[in-house]
Formats: structure tokens, C-alpha cells, sequence
């Protein structure tokens, strides 16, 4: 008689380097074998790619915190008229129903695509909305990127995301050689608190104050390859990137 042994055994599963029954572990950043050091978490929780421009650690995404560095939490729920009358610090979440959310890659929930949009009076709490060992970059630090990138005429082009899926077209110039990763959060407007141009451009808060109203900013476009550097009302609704101590 003739028997038949088949062997029971169960592949095992490959390690996040494809290794069959290898002890590779991705880190804390998702980066297999790593050593935690590409990403940096918020008091959230949430994970924040980093990356290195010049001598400068940037965030590689727009941040999306709720609460201060001590626990606090940041007001939101504003209504527009509510928010345009604001002179503390506050956040807000474009809105995925918005006429100007043109963007469909915003799914269920902007704040995870694009982040958050904060006042200027919650850049200057002295709580940290940055994680620690982070800050809102000034204005001059901003500089530094810029021409670090070749300027403020061509930086705009090196810091834009690639593609059409969270810029308008043309996405002018966008080759992220940079790895900022800028994206087109639009922004929540300073006198009416109503929400405007995602997809156009993005907004990036500086630390930097001009007068008791206003605040240094930082601006790309999707129909060029600029850097606009300006000042806005404190009211205003831009993102925020944080960068390294």
C-alpha cells in the first residue's frame, strides 16, 4: 500500500523587509529597520514625516494638533462670524462640504489630508503648538529655506507637491525637490471667517508679529513657482509647519 505524507507546515510570514520568517520590524515612522528618527508624533499622537532642507529639520506635513503641548485644548467650532471677531487663539477644519473644496482626495475628513488651519493667537500661546523640541519657524527662518532653494522666485516650485491630487492645475514648477510637500490647504479668511482656495494655494503661518494686527506669512500659488512673502491679519485661518529647535 502506498502512502502519501504532505507536510502541514504554514509558510511564515515575510517581515517588512519581504524576508520569509525575517525579524525586520518597521519603527515608530513606519520605516522598516529604522530608527525612529524620520518622523516626530504630536500630543495627539498624530505622526509627522520629517525631512532636511539645508542645515533645517522641517515637518513634511502640515500639522494637525488639537491641543497644546500641556494638554490644553485649542478652541474650535467657531462660526464664521464668530471666528472673524476672534482675538485668542483658535483652530478650524475646512469643511469636505465647502463649494471650495475642490479637491476629492479630501475624503471624510480634511484635517487628515491638509491639516489644520490656525490663527495667529494660537502660534504665540506660550503652550507650544508645535510637538517639543519644535517650533513655528519665523520669518527669517523661512528666508533661510527660501534661499537655501535658489529664492523666493523658484523655492515656491521645490516645496509644492507633484501632481493634481491636492493642487489645481497647472501645479506650475512642482517638483518637491525640496521634500517640503507644501499642499493647497487654502485658508479660513480674516473678515468673514469663511473658507477659501483649496486647491489654489497654501498659507503657512510665521512666529514673526508686525504690529498688534498682523503677522508674517508665507504663500504658494498653484499657477506659479513663487515664495509670496507677506503680512496678514492675526484673524486669518493658515496652516502651520514646524521646524526643529
Amino acid at each position: 500500500m502506498l502512502f502519501l505524507i504532505f507536510s502541514c507546515d504554514t509558510p511564515e510570514e515575510p517581515d517588512c523587509a519581504g524576508i520569509s520568517g525575517g525579524d525586520a520590524v518597521e519603527d515608530a515612522c513606519g520605516v522598516c529597520e529604522g530608527d525612529g528618527s524620520n518622523c516626530i508624533f504630536d500630543i495627539d499622537g498624530n505622526v509627522y514625516e520629517t525631512i532636511q532642507i539645508g542645515d533645517q529639520w522641517w515637518m513634511a506635513e502640515n500639522l494637525k494638533v488639537t491641543h497644546y503641548n500641556n494638554g490644553s485644548e485649542i478652541p474650535t467650532g467657531y462660526t464664521d462670524s464668530e471666528w472673524a471677531e476672534l482675538e485668542t487663539d483658535a483652530y478650524a477644519v475646512y469643511p469636505t462640504d465647502d463649494d471650495n473644496a475642490s479637491q476629492s482626495t479630501c475624503g471624510d475628513d480634511c484635517a487628515d489630508v491638509y491639516g489644520n488651519l490656525f490663527n495667529w493667537y494660537a502660534v504665540d500661546d506660550d503652550r507650544g503648538v508645535c510637538p517639543d523640541g519644535w517650533h513655528v519657524p519665523s520669518s527669517a527662518e523661512y528666508t533661510i529655506l527660501t534661499d537655501y532653494l535658489g529664492g523666493e522666485w523658484v523655492a515656491g516650485g521645490k516645496m509644492k507637491e507633484t501632481g493634481l491630487d491636492h493642487w489645481n492645475s497647472p501645479n506650475e514648477g512642482a517638483t518637491n525637490e525640496s521634500g517640503f510637500t507644501g499642499l493647497s490647504a487654502g485658508y479660513r479668511y480674516d473678515s468673514t471667517g469663511t473658507y477659501n482656495n483649496m486647491g489654489y494655494n497654501g498659507a503657512f503661518w510665521s512666529s514673526s508679529e508686525t504690529s498688534s494686527s498682523a503677522a508674517m506669512y508665507r504663500r504658494l500659488y498653484h499657477s506659479d513657482s513663487n515664495v509670496y512673502r507677506s503680512l496678514y491679519s492675526k484673524q486669518a485661518g493658515f496652516s502651520i509647519r514646524c521646524l526643529e529647535d
